[in-house]
């Protein structure tokens, strides 16, 4: 059997130290980073079976943290370490694209089982497209928060939750909730002005 390796990011020196310690007694080998930029670029660098991330962490969070590996490596699952006051954000982070979460403070047990179980899955189904699918209903999206205050308010309060109707696959939702314009553009074409100043509003917000 493969040695399983792990990268884990947290901006809590006792959470990568716990989550290394219980992973590396399963013989996992575990690599750990305070940074999500650090965290991006050593698992775009890298070999790794998962990544493990924290949702809220200061300059890059788990959401960037999610978005920029799954470009680069959609076939890697991400999953997301949560605290009680997040997890709402970490259950929207599935809906973008992560393969779970765990609630701090976790277990042992619990941690080994949702690790191997995302691998297992990863290994079993193909990896969703990271490319545009859906341009009109992106381009629906973006001009329904451009033009409607209440869609705007929706996007901007509840995140993932207010793009549920919509025809958009996970990477797309993701980089409307990240406000990733130059992937948009790069995709779909050039944007107007009113649907960069809403993307860049939602690119503000600290919310998840």
């Amino acid at each position: 059997m493969k040695q399983i390796k792990a990268l884990v990011i947290d901006d809590e020196q006792v959470v990568l130290d716990s989550v290394k310690k219980i992973l590396a007694e399963e013989n996992m080998e575990v690599d750990v980073t305070l940074s999500g930029a650090m965290g991006i670029k050593m698992a775009i660098a890298n070999h790794y079976d998962i990544v493990l991330t924290d949702i809220r962490m200061p300059e890059v969070d788990g959401l960037i943290v999610l978005r920029d590996i799954k470009r680069q490596k959609p076939g890697l699952p991400v999953s997301i370490i949560t605290g009680y006051g997040s997890v709402k954000s970490a259950v929207q982070a599935m809906k973008l694209g992560a393969a779970d979460y765990i609630e701090k403070p976790f277990s042992p047990d619990d941690l080994i089982r949702s690790v191997m179980a995302t691998i297992d899955h990863a290994e079993k189904h193909e990896p969703e497209p990271q490319s545009v699918v859906h341009k009109e209903e992106m381009v629906r999206v973006l001009d329904l928060a451009a033009s409607d205050g209440r869609f705007w308010h929706e996007l901007m309060e509840h995140g993932a939750d207010a793009l549920d109707h919509f025809e958009l696959s996970k990477p797309e939702k993701l980089a409307i909730i990240t406000g990733d314009i130059h992937w948009i553009e790069d995709e779909i074409g050039p944007l107007t002005e009113h649907q960069k100043k809403w993307l860049e509003a939602r690119l503000g917000a600290e919310i998840w």
